[in-house]
C-alpha cells in the first residue's frame, strides 16, 4: 500500500535520495505496518523525533499505516 512519507529538517537526510524532492515522498509499505517499524526501516535514530502527525493529527508510533495516510515526522527545534 501507499503512504506519503515527509522527514522534516534535519531528518529529511534519512529519506532515501529518489523521494526528497517535494512530491516524491510516497512510500510503498506492507499492510499492518506501524509508523516506528517505517521509520526504522530509514534508520531514523528515535532520539532525533519529537513529533510525529499521522494525516495531520498528532500520532504515536505504534499507529498501524493505512492506503494514503500522510505521515509528517519533526526533530526538535531550538532556537532562541
Amino acid at each position: 500500500m501507499k503512504i506519503e512519507l515527509n522527514l522534516y529538517a534535519s531528518l529529511a537526510r534519512y529519506l532515501p535520495r529518489d523521494t526528497r524532492a517535494p512530491g516524491d515522498r510516497i512510500r510503498e509499505v506492507s499492510e499492518g505496518t506501524t509508523i516506528l517499524e517505517l521509520l526504522r526501516s530509514l534508520q531514523v535514530p528515535m532520539d532525533k523525533v519529537k513529533l510525529i502527525f499521522l494525516n495531520g493529527l498528532h500520532a504515536r508510533g505504534d499507529e498501524i499505516l493505512h492506503e494514503g495516510d500522510r505521515v509528517g515526522v519533526f526533530p526538535p527545534v531550538a532556537g532562541g
